[in-house]
């Protein structure tokens, strides 16, 4: 596009069309040496003087007035102090060939197109034919008609090399048009390489107090252990418009990293269902592992589109999760399960949203109100694409959930979960992950009965976040949960989980970002039924720091050891060590 200010076309069309002196109408005007003798004769000398004085003053003032109505100064937003005033002034009073805008402003600075530029060129242009033709030939020097034809001479071969490229340009242009999927679908990637290490200290007594079918939970020990693992998980994402608001998303993960747990690290204990695998080590790289139950999250596919101006739908045909269309109020922590953020599913978000997901069906609402307030409803299962359970037999949840923006700082959530697992599956599953939680203990997502009767549970949680400053962001959750077993162990037990993140983002570095989160993963406090009477007062501590060094604008580099005080419950605790390489692209 050829582009340039109305200023500097005015001062070229000016050099090219050279104008000599002053108007004629101010030619015409009587001057400041105009003689007594042609002003009208006094009687009194005096008062002869004071006339010619006051005609020259009137004179003066007429001429300036008559030169802001005629030349540049008629416009508001011009001063002769600008550059290009002259050599606007010379087109305004010779060729009356450039005109302002109606409210007397002549925009100097404003960009011209090639069509501003074209009708202002013409009408100069056909001013001159009419000089040429005599119309005003008195106002015409052979010296302006020898600068034309110069110019006109000097700059041909430029305008053509300008009008090549033009077209050169509008059939690239033309060609991108025609090539749909570099116009509609955006690909993108991340691969992360990680290293993790787990140390788990010595033995120690499971449970406080309690039994299980008779069966005293005592004497339960856990071995001493130690590993450290490394390998990779890669992300592949399309993301395709159809209509510019419109989005649809296909997403593939694959990891080999596998996930720390306590299944093979206890003995001694009669019912081994009641101490299954723990969730609470999880990162967010394992998720994908095609060698374990976490490979159901291997594939997703949703479809947005917004319905009005205040509703947009989601559609999710597999691996949808609740973080993909409510907000989870947790800055810096949040990404979604990739390689930016925390490095654990639970210091990731609240984990009433890891309850349910799959296929289903989202709603946002904009309530109008606040700086942004927003209504999100959905419903996902985890069995839509079984025959024998299907999209409303199986595993599901439906969530509601209000949020707040209540300024620019300051945004709170309130949400509720009910979820129905069938056996074989957990709570906290995200919709089919199999019979282990991917945060909290296996108590509180599996239950006394190890996961082989139906649950259903009715989740209440209450999400924060608080940025005061650009260098420090505040979130934290709240959320109780209460879990009905029918079958086995007829009861309820509840479920309790709570923690609190500080971000320091562009710490040391721009893109660095420095997090600490701390908090209390799902446990279970007691269970109450007529076959079973169990109390735990030991608490699964969760503590977790890591630094985000961007090596560049798509590579980073995160160290950071997360601390479990009471792993599943059971009072010595473990560490894990993890570097984590994340390369975006």
């Amino acid at each position: 596009m050829l582009k340039t200010d109305i200023a500097t076309f005015s001062a070229a069309l000016a050099a090219a069309l050279v104008w000599p002196g002053p108007g004629a109408i101010a030619q015409d005007l009587p001057t400041a040496s105009t003689s007594a003798h042609d002003l009208p004769t006094l009687s009194n000398n005096e008062q002869g003087q004071e006339y010619l004085d006051s005609g020259v003053e009137q004179e003066l003032i007429f001429r300036r007035a008559l030169e802001q109505q005629s030349g540049a100064g008629q416009f508001g937003d011009v001063s002769p102090e600008d550059w290009a005033y002259q050599a606007l002034d010379d087109l305004t009073r010779r060729y009356d060939c450039l005109k302002g805008y109606p409210d007397g402003t002549y925009r100097g600075e404003r960009s011209l197109s090639r069509d501003e530029l074209a009708a202002a060129l013409n009408s100069c242009l056909q001013r001159v034919e009419q000089i040429l033709a005599g119309v005003t030939s008195d106002h015409i020097r052979q010296e302006d008609w020898k600068q034309i034809q110069a110019l006109q001479q000097e700059f041909s071969s430029s305008f053509v090399a300008l009008k090549n490229r033009i077209d050169a340009l509008e059939s690239r242009i033309a060609a991108l048009e025609s090539y749909q999927f570099s116009t509609t679908t955006k690909f993108n990637g991340e691969v992360i390489f990680a290293f993790s290490d787990l140390a788990i200290e010595g033995e120690s007594r499971a449970l406080s107090r309690g039994t299980a079918n008779g069966t005293e939970l005592f004497g339960v020990t856990r071995n001493d252990d130690r590993r450290a693992v490394f390998g990779a998980r890669g992300r592949l994402w399309t993301r395709t418009s159809f209509s510019g608001e419109d989005l649809l998303l296909l997403r593939l993960t694959i990891s080999n990293l596998p996930v720390f747990d306590d299944a093979n690290e206890f003995t001694g204990l009669a019912n081994s269902n009641v101490l299954a695998a723990t969730g609470e080590a999880v990162q967010t790289f394992n998720l994908g592992n095609t060698t374990t139950i976490f490979q159901t999250n291997n594939f997703t596919a949703s479809y947005s589109l917004p319905l009005n101006d205040t509703i947009k739908a989601h559609v999710f045909g597999v691996g949808g999760i609740w973080s993909d269309f409510v907000p989870t109020l947790n800055p810096y922590f949040e990404d979604y399960d990739n390689g930016n953020g925390a490095l654990t599913l639970f210091a990731t978000n609240n984990p009433i949203y890891r309850i349910g997901g799959g296929s289903g069906f989202g709603l946002n609402f904009d309530l109008g109100f606040l700086e942004s307030s927003t209504l999100s409803v959905g419903y996902l299962s985890g069995s839509a694409a079984q025959s024998n359970r299907g999209i409303f037999s199986g595993d599901y949840a439906m969530l509601v959930q209000t949020d707040f923006q209540i300024n620019d700082d300051l945004a709170l959530g309130l949400t509720y979960n009910h979820g129905y697992h069938p056996g074989g599956t957990a709570v906290f599953d995200m919709g089919g992950l199999g019979s282990q939680g991917v945060v909290g203990s296996a108590l509180a997502s599996v239950g006394a009965s190890g996961s082989t009767v139906p649950q259903v549970s009715n989740a209440y949680g209450v999400e924060v976040a608080w940025q005061p400053s650009d260098s420090i962001s505040l979130s934290g959750f709240f959320t109780y949960v209460d879990v009905i077993s029918p079958a086995v162990f007829a009861g309820v037990h509840e479920v309790w989980t709570y923690g609190m993140g500080v971000a320091f983002p562009d710490l040391f570095t721009e893109g660095g970002l420095l997090g600490v989160f701390a908090g209390t993963q799902p446990y279970v406090a007691g269970f109450d039924s007529p076959s079973l009477t169990f109390r735990n007062d030991v608490l699964p501590r969760h503590l977790e720091i890591f630094y985000r060094y961007p090596l560049s604008e798509q590579i980073s580099l995160t160290p950071g050891i997360i601390f479990l005080t009471s792993p599943n419950q059971i009072q010595d605790g473990a560490s894990v060590f993890t570097l984590r390489a994340t390369f975006d692209f």
